[in-house]
């Protein structure tokens, strides 16, 4: 639509006839369609205020991003979904409350979790005496989750590099005691046999313990840093057997059911079975621990176009909410006993596999964990493109 087209046509409306007049309304509806039909198809969000902050129009973008339709949403004031900003303030351009909305960044939690960055136009900055605003959103939520990988990647690079050098001091002290403890079995040799015997026994118990420490090390600087995943067609649903088998002992210990249920012909996935098999054992070993009093561990095993999934969900006590971000954190742990790897450890495998990892938590009824796998040979399935009406 050209600039000043609205005012020619206004100025000059008592001059034109029906026909012309039913012409000019007709480019007008059509303008609209095209302008509406732009902003459906942008992936940024739109929403238009008018003077007292209520919604007048929001795009499909915007409705997706809040779950809400354009037609509910018209006349409620935006703070219904964006709080905690002075809307009056901003529409009528305050210094202070203008500078601090320039760009702003926010979380929403419905109808998904999601960050996004947004700013706001008044209307009156275009056009000195026009009320109202424009509300522009961009969803940063794959920005955010990659800048959070890559501090996770820092951070996990740190301690590998602290426990690597630990782990060093350990051993050196550790290899001059196995030493020691050579020599000290020849000298027994040369003992009374009364006295050697009871000596050697106690020379055996500490080589165990010597023994049992280089391995703990050994395991744990394995769990920092895997190697590669060498990945073969496999079941999951016999890692997941092994696994249960492994544990089978603990778990009648603690008095859980295990549940197992499975759909038909299960495809296989690409994986390590080692690592794979260590992040099951971790995630069980947790949701035991936290069935202090026993309880069900129910697992279910599907599949869709793109992963086998795998969900873990126990009846323990939920995860509070200031724990619930933390989780996948080193050192990271509740108990009391625990080193706070194991679900990084699970992560990382996770990951490193190509793979996703979700949580869901509540109070006072159990923890789900699922854990998604791509599969061996992904489907392609031809989706319908999404048609966008225009309104009128």
């Amino acid at each position: 639509m050209k600039p000043g087209f609205l005012d020619k046509l206004i100025g000059r409306l008592d001059k034109l006839d029906a026909g012309n007049l039913q012409t000019q309304f007709l480019r007008l509806a059509q303008e609209k369609g095209l302008l509406e039909t732009i902003f459906h198809a942008i992936h940024e969000g739109l929403i238009v205020l008018d003077g007292d902050s209520k919604i007048l129009y929001a795009n499909h973008a915007a409705e997706k991003l809040f779950g809400f339709s354009a037609d509910s949403a018209a006349g409620h004031p935006i703070s219904k979904y964006l709080r905690e900003i002075d809307w009056p303030a901003v529409l009528d351009l305050d210094g202070d409350e203008w500078t601090r909305m320039v760009t702003r960044e926010i979380e929403i939690t419905y109808p998904q979790r999601r960050f996004i960055d947004f700013y706001v136009v008044p209307l009156a900055v275009a056009q000195p005496g026009d009320t109202g605003a424009v509300v522009i959103l961009r969803d940063v939520t794959r920005e955010r989750e990659s800048e959070t990988r890559a501090i996770e990647s820092e951070r996990l690079s740190a301690i590998t590099l602290l426990a690597a050098g630990v782990a060093h001091e350990i051993g050196n002290p550790l290899n001059s005691i196995t030493i020691h403890l050579q020599l000290l079995e020849r000298e027994l040799e040369h003992l009374r046999a009364k006295d050697r015997d009871s000596l050697k026994e106690l020379v055996s118990i500490s080589r165990r313990e010597v023994d049992r420490l280089e391995q703990i090390i050994t395991q744990f600087l394995r769990a920092l840093r895997p190697s590669q995943p060498s990945l073969e067609r496999a079941s999951v649903r016999e890692v997941l057997d092994t696994t249960i088998e492994f544990l089978r002992h603990e778990i009648k210990d603690r008095d859980v059911l295990v549940e197992i249920e499975s759909q038909p012909d299960l495809p296989a996935s690409l994986i390590d079975k080692a690592q794979i098999k260590q992040a099951f054992f971790n995630i069980i070993r947790n949701a035991l621990q936290a069935m202090t009093n026993g309880g069900l561990l129910k697992i279910t095993l599907g599949s869709d176009d793109r992963f086998v999934s795998i969900a873990f969900k126990d009846t323990g006590p939920g995860i509070s909410a200031e724990s619930l971000g933390n989780i996948f954190e080193p050192y990271f742990t509740t108990k009391s006993e625990g080193t706070g790897l194991g679900l990084m450890i699970v992560q990382r495998i996770v990951r490193d596999h190509g793979g996703e990892i979700e949580v869901h938590t509540t109070p006072r009824s159990g923890t789900t964990f699922t854990i998604y796998l791509p599969r061996d040979e992904r489907r392609i399935r031809l989706l319908s493109a999404k048609t966008t009406d225009a309104k009128d």
